[in-house]
């Protein structure tokens, strides 16, 4: 007999405006669910980003079905599970877990997600050359979705060198030789004069992290520019864009999708995105158009 009540969760930092919750909750009301989505802030616990493996165990422990894992907790997560997905193993990044007969299993709904919504939202976007802020669990993620919808190469740029190399490195195992690149952030200008688009996966521009990634001056008209970040809806980043006459996608279309997915492994039941996404209208304004 398939359940009828869930308790799930999101560990991460300065989640306090995720609209996790709400989405799931109204989403699993309307099919006639009891399902709790509790939000676990590693902030307010006072405790690091390597403590993801103890607040996993202790919510095994008082019972959830599953938790979603966010910044900065992605990449720190893998080392505590049982098991992971392909997609999430070849990721390097975790962002769902179900718990289930007492094993651990990691999940990656963050490609899924950000492929529906560009698809979406950008259907006629150029591919040829993309750059992407950002390397970590959600930038991993959104590079693989950029590739698998057929990017022609995506140069990498992050404040941590290192980290950006290992990514290309790794997308070019996963994708073929000379789909993906890194450069420097002093790189930025002559890459955007060349590029179709801009993905942009970092903290920046989030409620808790206010700014703009790189100097508004060095976007462009020719450029599209996505955003990963959906709280707010119009960051920083996507004012500055639409100022300037680019084509954007905000991070709504993402949000709802990956948690669309999300809430299918935790409930093996289906999600109707298209009633997810009003909710989204909803609760942050409109989401997932070209603007």
């Amino acid at each position: 007999m398939a359940k009828d009540s869930y308790l799930v969760g999101l560990i991460g930092s300065g989640i306090g405006p995720s609209l996790s919750p709400a989405l799931h909750e109204r989403e699993a009301d309307r099919q006639g669910l009891r399902y709790v989505y509790r939000l676990i802030d590693i902030d307010a616990l006072g405790v690091p980003p390597e403590a993801v493996g103890d607040l996993l165990r202790a919510a095994q422990d008082l019972g959830f079905d599953g938790l979603n894992i966010t910044h900065p907790c992605k990449q720190h997560v893998m080392g505590h599970l049982d098991a992971l997905a392909p997609q999430a193993e070849a990721l390097g990044a975790v962002n769902t877990v179900v718990f289930d007969d007492g094993r651990t299993t990691g999940h990656n709904t963050d490609v899924t997600g950000f492929a529906a919504s560009f698809a979406r939202g950008l259907p006629d976007a150029p591919l040829e050359r993309i750059v992407q802020l950002g390397a970590g669990g959600a930038g991993a993620a959104v590079a693989h979705a950029a590739l698998n919808l057929g990017a022609g190469r995506v140069t990498v740029v992050d404040a941590v060198p290192d980290r950006a190399a290992g990514l290309a490195a790794s997308l070019n195992r996963h994708f073929g030789n000379g789909r993906a690149g890194h450069a420097a952030a002093d790189r930025l200008p002559g890459l955007l004069r060349a590029a179709d688009g801009v993905i942009h996966a970092t903290p920046t521009g989030m409620a808790a992290h206010p700014g703009l990634p790189l100097p508004a001056e060095l976007l462009h008209r020719g450029l599209w520019v996505a955003e990963v970040v959906y709280r707010p809806l119009e960051t920083g980043l996507l004012r500055a864009a639409r100022a300037l006459g680019c084509t954007t996608l905000d991070g709504g279309g993402m949000a709802v999708f990956q948690a669309a997915d999300a809430f299918r492994l935790f409930t093996g039941r289906e999600p109707d995105a298209a009633r997810m996404l009003a909710d989204i209208t909803d609760l942050a304004g409109a989401v997932g158009a070209p603007k």
